[in-house]
């Protein structure tokens, strides 16, 4: 009976391992995509979050990448280094222009020509990769040739070697050439357009890759989808010209305050925090020297203000030399990372403000009269201790002096104010007509 009941649970536990092992199959069985959501611009922070979704993706075992793509544009160092993820990728990347109504403008238009496929939805378009300059102006001339023509080669090579369209790849750099996504079908810029990514799977399952070669297996896929965590959405919000040279205004100006009144401690400590983390928008941004001098020339100026009489020059030289500078900050980051003028004009005009704010009240301190000795005394308010008939106490500064009344007797609990201070500082005072704050 024991060796039945024995045999009987052996059944059991084999035909569990079984039933556990066959649902393991089935789940194995199923492709495995990644999807991940990019609705951001091209920057160092969004290419972190591609690339390495592209390289986990590879580590994982996954059938396919597929990058959901809504983007205006961004850092051509960014894009280039997602393209080369791209192009690196044993896994097949696929660059969706999705959900209808996005885009792939600029940046975005060379990441989906680098995907091993392109793909579109409805009502999505592509293209307009024109350089710009600075706030979206024309590039001088010689420069423009160099950069269109880089900018023009690079296109068309990524086109044509995964078999698309590359004259209109070069049009979309050099005429700012823009397609809706029927449009991109019918010229093959792109390869497939489809209203969602369940169909997009579907449909291109068994699509053999160029140049890789390589065959997707993409039917029936269970769909992993990722986006951006808290931390890197965080610091893509950092890394915000405006917010930068915010932060490091406020960041200057806390330092300042601490400085001038040692102890306070939060202006100071806030100054430090929004210092650093203002450092680390610089770091991760391009940014133009001549504009990062002319900030700094824009603080001596505020400092000198208060060591040199210069009647608000210095002032006004900071706050233009501040708007200049933030303007020219991020120069090379390229139109989609500037200043906004508003905030520069703001900002710059705060530190001219609390600039001359701040040396208003060290001229008024200095022009003061100094009272030291017997000079602090007048006028100071005590209490009579000891009737003044002529003499008497009176309670000043915490302490009891020697007075003389100089009109009628004064009884004891008033008011009284110091009009002279005599030989072995006696004090000779009168009666306070208001009830002013007492010093005793």
């Amino acid at each position: 009976m024991a060796r039945l009941r024995a045999f009987s649970l052996l059944v059991l536990l084999l035909g569990a391992t079984l039933a556990l092992a066959g649902a393991a199959s089935g789940q194995d069985g199923a492709p495995r995509v990644l999807a991940v959501e990019l609705a951001n611009d091209i920057n160092p922070v969004t290419k972190d979050f591609v690339v390495g979704e592209i390289e986990r993706a590879q580590e994982e075992g996954f059938e396919a990448v597929v990058v959901l793509l809504d983007t205006p544009g961004g850092l051509d160092s960014a894009m280039r280094d997602i393209i080369k993820a791209e192009l690196d990728s044993d896994v097949p990347v696929v660059v969706y222009v999705y959900p209808p109504g996005s885009r792939a403008a600029s940046a975005g238009a060379f990441i989906v020509l680098a995907s091993d496929v392109a793909a579109m939805a409805p009502q999505t378009n592509i293209g307009s990769s024109t350089p710009v300059a600075v706030g979206g102006g024309e590039i001088p001339d010689d420069l423009r040739r160099k950069v269109v023509n880089d900018a023009a080669a690079y296109a068309r090579e990524l086109a044509e070697a995964h078999g698309r369209n590359g004259d209109w790849a070069e049009d979309a750099v050099r005429e700012a050439s823009n397609l809706g996504a029927q449009e991109a079908l019918e010229q093959n810029v792109v390869d497939i357009v489809a209203p969602d990514l369940p169909t997009l799977l579907e449909e291109i399952d068994g699509m053999r890759t160029e140049p890789k070669g390589l065959v997707l297996d993409t039917a029936g896929a269970d769909i992993e989808r990722v986006e951006m965590s808290t931390w890197k959405r965080i610091l893509d919000t950092l890394i915000d010209p405006n917010i930068i040279v915010l932060l490091m205004s406020l960041g200057l100006l806390g330092i300042t305050i601490e400085i001038l009144n040692p102890g306070l401690i939060f202006p100071g400590t806030v100054g430090a925090i929004s210092l650093i983390v203002g450092l680390f928008g610089l770091q991760v941004l391009p940014i133009s020297w001549a504009g990062l001098l002319l900030m700094l020339l824009a603080a001596a100026f505020f400092v000198a203000e208060a060591l040199v009489a210069s009647h608000g020059a210095l002032s006004l030289a900071g706050a233009v030399s501040f708007v200049i500078g933030a303007l020219l900050l991020f120069d090379p980051a390229g139109p989609e990372y500037q200043v906004s003028l508003v905030v520069a004009l703001a900002v710059g005009g705060t530190l001219a403000l609390f600039t001359a704010v701040a040396v208003t009240k060290i001229v008024q301190a200095r022009r003061a009269p100094t009272k030291t000795g017997r000079e602090e005394l007048l006028e100071e308010v005590g209490v009579v201790r000891r009737r003044l008939d002529p003499d008497g106490l009176v309670s000043l500064h915490g302490e009891i002096w020697h007075a003389r009344a100089s009109d009628a007797p004064i009884e004891a609990g008033e008011r009284v104010h110091v009009v002279a201070v005599g030989e072995g500082l006696e004090l000779e005072v009168e009666r306070a007509e208001e009830p002013a704050a007492v010093s005793v």
